[in-house]
């Protein structure tokens, strides 16, 4: 996988998730990390960036890299995180936010892996949020959906908050506006679509035909299609 391949974008976006995968993980600072983390790592934000793009057997190439790496290790918590990244990416992209790769990994996972798990699957009941990353400890017990979702700066990180309070039943329209255009300012065609096809459905439920009809036409934009045909 040749760095000197890819597009300016997409390469400030992989340093962008690089940088968030490195928090989440407590690997920022210090020392200078031994390669199978670093090449995990990069192997990881190649996936996520390679899924939000449609570009399915890249992102599982990048996702098997990312595994033999971290699997050098025996560590099933380090794995776990591997796992947990690529289905929050998923939830981000509204599809099932359950985990299975992570169930073999449970039981010798740290508390933190298995509180992200429970979280994606939607099972809050009895959840230590402080147990969360940072930016979704707040989604568990919000009385204010769209302003927790708002004051989440990282793209992904939002999107996966989103798709959970979404999942939930308690975010508003304007938090699905607001995760369409996240996912339209970094260019994720994956997420995209799926937002904008859940407002689409919203809308022709509220019979707003006319908002429905822009949404497709957006959806045929992002899908290489002539709108409306």
């Amino acid at each position: 996988m040749a760095v000197c391949a890819r597009t300016g974008v997409e390469t400030a976006m992989i340093l962008r998730l690089l940088v968030l995968l490195l928090l989440l993980t407590g690997c920022a600072g210090g020392p200078a990390a031994p390669d199978w983390q670093a090449n995990a790592h990069a192997a990881l934000a190649a996936h996520v960036s390679a899924w939000f793009a449609g570009r399915d057997r890249v992102a599982a190439q990048e996702l098997d890299t990312a595994r033999r790496e971290v699997a050098r290790t025996g560590d099933a918590t380090q794995l776990a995180r591997v796992e947990l990244t690529a289905c929050a990416a998923r939830l981000a992209s509204l599809e099932t936010g359950d985990c299975p790769a992570f169930a073999p990994l449970s039981q010798d996972a740290d508390a933190g892996a298995q509180a992200y798990a429970a979280y994606l699957a939607g099972r809050w009941q009895g959840l230590d949020a402080q147990q969360l990353p940072a930016a979704q400890r707040g989604v568990v017990t919000t009385t204010d959906a769209l302003a927790t979702v708002q004051a989440i700066e990282e793209p992904l990180s939002r999107l996966v908050a989103a798709g959970a309070l979404l999942r939930a039943g308690r975010l508003p329209p304007q938090g699905i506006a607001l995760a369409i255009d996240t996912a339209a300012q970094q260019g994720w065609r994956r997420p995209l679509l799926a937002w904008l096809g859940v407002d689409r459905e919203r809308l022709a439920a509220a019979g707003d035909m006319s908002g429905a009809a822009a949404r497709q036409r957006r959806m045929d934009i992002v899908s290489g299609q002539q709108p409306g045909r």
